[in-house]
């Protein structure tokens, strides 16, 4: 094994009462990706600073290779002092670094570098964040959240930067798909303290629920002996008096250890309010259109959307997703065409903005509007303590300012408060950001049961996939097409063509008229693949075989103990290409999924 670039170990934080970290451990080798996963609150980003040298624990050991350069990207970076986007990405490069490589990201990421900070959005901030960090290609990059506020096409070029970059990966984040791709391990941190799973994040779910039945079977065997223990001392005390002290100080160890059990935390309760149904059809559109001067958002689109239906919408940031919300929901009036709303509709609607909640307000007061200690869910009445459990928060929190909760928990408070209010169509503007793995799971639940009907706009593949019936995207001059299935299906209808390609737009010296670009329907029409596809889908399994098969051998040869020590720097290289080649796997394996999926598409 490599030595370690970063390690910590037992490290502990307690800011009163439970411990936040309680014998934390975590270990970064070259190479390494790892995914740090944990519910809201669970000490993930404190652990991560603790890393970047930013917060100093407790206790514990912290160990930092001298020469390894480590770079964090928090969740809100702060680019005060700075008067334009170049100047701050430029800051984090080092005398030794290409400032090229900052243009580079610039670009990719969609900045010209010349943007002032102060007027910069969410999103536009998150980019050149994440430009700042990995521009000198650090031994170790920590990243909090780096897909917040970023939209589908950057997410997916993150992707494919972060799966090239030789640095050292530790991320934290709720984007499940996003952490498939790109992580090999996954460092899982509960109560306080940590478990490494030395597989990437599409095991972790199953890893975890083993883990906490077998916690759950051993704390019930401990309950059991207990018992016993205690009949014991009832009725079976001898005349041996050493024997008896043992046991009897056996028995309070383990009544010690039973009462001092932290026990997981429970999923929250996500149940939406019945309204009464809906009429079948709830929106037709004909034939909308929107502009904003030169501006044209929406162009001749039309749908129809019944009962049942969960329609999701996605893009790129500026798209016009939530313009084209607004108008369907008709909270917006359109410049041409007309908007249809079905009979007996009862809206609740979950707006991203979630700034727009009063920092003052008292986490009661906000979900009954302060109507007293009462509000009524599903036809019950219900005391605002109780509706708050559901969601995870406890009862002294009820007076709480709201700016006082983290941002997972000020989502489930919004979610609490749109899923109290009757009704049969949920409009849900990015319902998943800050949200946990175990909340997460409720939502998508909730969604996919839901009885009325569903309008969604995130840019969470995974979720949309699990939720929706159809996907409405843009193409191009405004036009927005819509298709059957989820986003997967949406891609291969498309013929893996994304949604906003850059690095195309910005290099192709002769774009296509808008002629060429109208007819989505070219990948349906086609029956078949072409030679190049099918040559290339019957040639990828010997090449992935290949790669495996060098893959193999590399890892035989870092196993051995001693070749570190009898030649460090040939030790460094197999590192280096055994990280190539298990790039080339991921991209190979992509290849061919992609492939498979359009023949399965035409065939079908």
């Amino acid at each position: 094994m490599a030595p370690p670039l970063l390690n910590l170990a037992g490290i502990r934080l307690t800011f009163g009462g439970a411990p936040l970290l309680d014998g934390a451990d975590l270990t970064a080798s070259a190479g390494d990706k790892i995914a740090l996963v944990g519910r809201n609150g669970s000490g993930k980003s404190t652990l991560l600073k603790i890393a970047a040298g930013l917060v100093e624990a407790q206790d514990g050991e912290l160990f930092r290779q001298p020469t390894a350069t480590i770079r964090y990207l928090p969740q809100m970076p702060d680019m005060e002092g700075f008067n334009s986007v170049r100047a701050y990405v430029e800051s984090g490069l080092g005398p030794a670094d290409d400032p090229h490589r900052a243009t580079y990201l610039m670009e990719h990421l969609g900045l010209t570098g010349e943007e002032n900070p102060a007027d910069l959005s969410g999103g536009e901030a998150r980019r050149a964040a994440l430009a700042r960090v990995m521009a000198p290609e650090p031994d170790i990059l920590l990243l909090d959240e780096p897909t917040n506020h970023l939209d589908l096409s950057v997410i997916e070029w993150l992707e494919e930067e972060l799966a090239r970059t030789s640095s050292a990966l530790i991320l934290i984040s709720h984007d499940r798909r996003f952490l498939e791709r790109v992580t090999r391990a996954t460092v899982w941190l509960d109560r306080g303290q940590t478990r490494r799973l030395d597989k990437g994040f599409s095991h972790f779910e199953e890893w975890r629920d083993q883990v906490l039945e077998e916690e759950e079977r051993d704390q019930h065997k401990l309950g059991r002996q207990i018992v016993r223990e205690e009949h014991w001392l009832r009725y079976g005390v001898t005349a041996r008096r050493k024997r008896n002290m043992r046991r009897l100080g056996d028995l309070q160890a383990m009544r010690q250890r039973f009462r001092t059990h932290r026990g997981a935390e429970g999923n929250a309760t996500l149940v939406a309010s019945d309204a009464a149904e809906s009429g079948k059809l709830v929106i037709e559109a004909k034939a909308i259109e929107k502009s904003f001067g030169d501006l044209t958002v929406v162009k001749g689109f039309s749908t129809r959307i019944q009962r049942g239906d969960r329609v999701g919408l996605v893009g790129p940031n500026g798209a016009g997703k939530t313009t084209l919300l607004k108008m369907l929901t008709g909270e917006l009036a359109p410049d041409a065409g007309r908007v249809r709303l079905g009979v007996n509709l009862e809206i609740a609607t979950l707006d991203q903005k979630r700034e727009a909640v009063d920092p003052s307000e008292t986490l009661a007061h906000y979900l009954t509007d302060g109507r007293g200690e009462n509000l009524v869910v599903n036809g019950e009445q219900r005391h605002v303590v109780s509706y708050m459990k559901d969601f995870l928060f406890k009862p002294e929190q009820a007076r709480t300012p709201v700016r006082e909760l983290s941002g997972g928990e000020r989502a489930r408070l919004i979610l609490a408060r749109v899923l109290a209010r009757p009704a049969n169509l949920l409009v849900l503007d990015e319902p998943t950001n800050d949200l946990d793995m175990e909340t997460l799971e409720l939502l998508q639940e909730l969604v996919a049961g839901f009885a009325g009907t569903v309008l969604l706009v995130s840019h969470d593949r995974d979720f949309l996939d699990r939720t929706v019936t159809s996907i409405i995207a843009p193409d191009a001059e405004g036009r927005w097409i819509e298709y059957a299935g989820g986003y997967s299906d949406m891609l291969a209808q498309r013929g893996g063509k994304r949604l906003d390609d850059r690095k195309r737009q910005r290099t192709d010296a002769n774009p296509p008229s808008p002629s060429s670009q109208k007819p989505q329907a070219a990948p349906r029409a086609a029956s078949k693949l072409s030679f190049k596809q099918k040559f290339a889908l019957e040639a990828l399994p010997k090449k992935i075989e290949a790669v495996n098969a060098s893959i193999a051998r590399l890892e035989n040869n870092i196993a051995d103990p001693a070749y570190y020590e009898r030649d460090p720097g040939g030790f460094q290289k197999t590192i280096a290409a055994l990280d190539k080649e298990r790039l080339a796997l991921a991209a190979l394996e992509e290849e061919w999924l992609e492939l498979e999926m359009l023949r399965e598409e035409l065939e079908g």
